[in-house]
């Protein structure tokens, strides 16, 4: 089932925004020249390594004027929508990081193995309620996996258009602290406590 939502979403994402694509694509090349996309090596589910694409917001190591607008509304990732489609991503997982994060967060060992047992995601939930530590993004990845719930994602994707129509900041202060209250004490999301 997380699947075919995976596939509906993603195939819905890129006929919605396909204009905001392609004009994201023409300010970079008319801003900043080529290439429009940054691709980079992540680990996907069972730690496969895959590409992931994002519109690129750096130039020379610095974050370009562009990239400061896609990224506070998250229009950088948009091209993850064909990673969904690959089958690389889905639209709500753990983070993908690369080999450099997982060696430097120290879980390369076996006990971590869990958190590669489903598809990284364009969203998460570490992601959306906002973790402040590895060891929280840990816990919540841990939590979201033990139990993922159709109901949650949906939010959570919701949650993620409210910031990219927002932006970042103005979204978290006005949306996220309040649903991630209602996450955490949601039947069956299986949180607690943070």
């Amino acid at each position: 089932m997380k699947r075919i939502v995976d596939v509906i979403g993603a195939s819905g994402g890129l006929v919605v925004f396909c204009l905001p694509m392609g004009l994201v694509a023409i300010v970079i090349l008319l801003a900043d020249g080529s290439p429009v996309l940054f691709r980079q090596e992540r680990l996907g589910r069972r730690r496969r390594p895959f590409t992931i694409l994002k519109f690129r917001s750096m130039r020379n190591g610095e974050v370009t004027g562009v990239g400061r607008v896609l990224r506070a509304t998250g229009l950088d990732e948009l091209p993850q929508f064909i990673n969904i489609l690959r089958g690389e991503l889905s639209a709500v997982g753990p983070r993908p990081l690369t080999q450099a994060d997982v060696e430097r967060l120290g879980w390369s060992a076996p006990e971590f193995d869990f958190r590669w047992t489903m598809r990284p995601g364009l969203a998460g939930l570490a992601q959306i309620v906002g973790a402040r530590s590895a060891r929280q993004s840990l816990h919540l990845d841990r939590r979201y996996i033990a139990d993922p719930r159709l109901a949650l994602d949906l939010r959570l994707i919701a949650l993620s258009f409210a910031i990219t129509a927002l932006g970042k900041r103005r979204a978290r202060r006005l949306l996220i602290r309040r649903s991630a209250r209602q996450v955490r004490r949601a039947p069956g999301s299986g949180l607690t406590h943070t």
